[in-house]
């Protein structure tokens, strides 16, 4: 159970990286599309879980490998904007949230019944 104070930073955190991933990362997605869905903070707030929904679904091994690749900018990005609101910025983690993929499979599998 996260508290108020997890959710409302993860929340930030959140919207944080989608607008970089909109404005300064999207050059490392190579034409993907990437929504972050969710993130989850640790009870310290040290450590940030970033869950990434990708479209297609066939390329997120690719844009995984790029998120890694550039972590420590997006990172830094999310430094600036969140150095006047967070004492320490905390480390990223990106994980793929494959829960649209799950309802696609679902509806191709009732549409073939």
């Amino acid at each position: 159970m996260e508290t108020t104070r997890q959710q409302k930073v993860g929340r930030q955190i959140q919207k944080d990286i989608s607008e970089i991933f909109i404005k300064e990362a999207a050059g490392i997605f190579a034409g993907a599309m990437v929504t972050v869905t969710a993130v989850r903070m640790t009870p310290d707030l040290g450590i940030a879980r970033v869950y990434l929904s990708v479209f297609p679904f066939g390329r997120r091994d690719e844009v995984m490998k790029a998120v890694e690749q550039n972590s420590r900018t997006i990172r830094r990005a999310l430094g600036v904007r969140v150095r006047n609101q967070l004492k320490l910025v905390p480390e990223l983690e990106f994980f793929i949230d494959d829960s649209l993929e799950y309802i696609q499979n679902i509806e191709n599998l009732l549409k073939e019944e």
